[in-house]
């Protein structure tokens, strides 16, 4: 899906063919993907589906069953070591000292990584996250919006090239989410490469490319344009009185691939616009709803996609 073939120093990661089974079970299926530096490169798709298992191997942190590719230049196979020493791991459960105050975890981190001046790299850290004030705060203390700026300020701490997030923002309020992505999107103008997984659409739409995984298969990747473009969804909105009856009465007919209830309307979505339309004619043509042709959101792509994923992997 992407436009152009960017030269190898523009590529942050080259992967082709990944595949790791864990005993029986494929969590991932020769995977192939390219990752743009200074991106910001999303990953959606259902729990358990392999997306962290994607991102560990494409970083080098595990080690693939058989496939191929480079990360940051280096072989994810034979470089490891080396790539490991150059990413940024913050995972969705905050992992450091509770019991340490937001400078003495910052001043550890800065230690641990071997930086020179370690309090005045934590100092400096504190004042670009907005922590001023809250130096001395216990880390365990804080709301989880401010763990979360302190999380990201420690696994950026040593500068590296690329940043794994793996639901940063899950169970954070709107406005620490958006304060979050800002930072992350300045971090990427430096930059930074990031790879993250999330399941809120608005944090999809922040990504430069998407891609989605289910059950160890790579359905869709590329721009959140392209990604809606390729789905061939044909949708309808409706509005009007009794839409719970007319859902459950569409569900499931010849053309109509979801039907899911988007506040005070219903999307109406299929991938053959010909057998969908046949199927609504009636109900347009009485007159009890209004019904306006829409374009499909991600978040209808992203519910479309789950249902046949599903039924894939059933």
């Amino acid at each position: 899906m992407n436009n152009g073939s960017p030269s190898a120093q523009d590529i942050a990661i080259d992967v082709k063919g990944l595949t790791k089974k864990f005993g029986d079970r494929a969590v991932v299926q020769n995977l192939s993907m390219q990752v743009k530096r200074g991106s910001i490169y999303g990953f959606l798709g259902p729990n358990g589906s392999g997306k962290t298992t994607t991102i560990r191997m494409l970083c080098g942190l595990l080690t693939p069953d058989s496939g191929s590719g480079t990360c940051l230049g280096y072989d994810i196979r034979r470089d490891a070591d080396k790539i490991k020493l150059r990413v940024g791991y913050m995972t969705q459960r905050f992992s450091l000292y509770q019991d340490l105050s937001v400078r003495e975890n910052l001043e550890f981190v800065a230690r641990l990584y071997g930086l020179q001046n370690p309090r005045g790299a934590a100092r400096d850290m504190i004042s670009r996250l907005g922590l001023s004030g809250r130096e001395e705060q216990l880390a365990g203390e804080l709301s989880g919006g401010w763990k979360q700026r302190l999380a990201l300020g420690a696994c950026t701490l040593p500068s590296p090239q690329l940043l794994l997030l793996d639901e940063p923002t899950a169970g954070v309020d709107p406005k620490a989410r958006r304060d979050f992505w800002n930072e992350i999107h300045a971090l990427a103008a430096e930059g930074l490469t990031v790879l993250v997984s999330t399941h809120y659409m608005d944090e999809a739409e922040r990504c430069h490319e998407i891609a989605y995984i289910a059950y160890g298969n790579l359905l869709a990747h590329g721009t959140v344009e392209e990604v809606i473009a390729h789905s061939a969804l044909s949708t309808w909105n409706v509005t009007g009185d009794d839409l719970n009856p007319l859902a459950a009465e569409l569900d499931g007919k010849p053309g109509v691939d979801m039907v899911a209830p988007f506040g005070t309307s219903l999307h109406v979505c299929g991938r053959d616009q010909a057998a969908l339309e046949r199927t609504i004619a009636p109900y347009r043509e009485s007159g009890k709803w209004h019904w306006q042709k829409s374009e499909p959101s991600l978040e209808d792509v992203f519910i479309d996609l789950m249902n046949r994923s599903k039924d894939n992997f059933q």
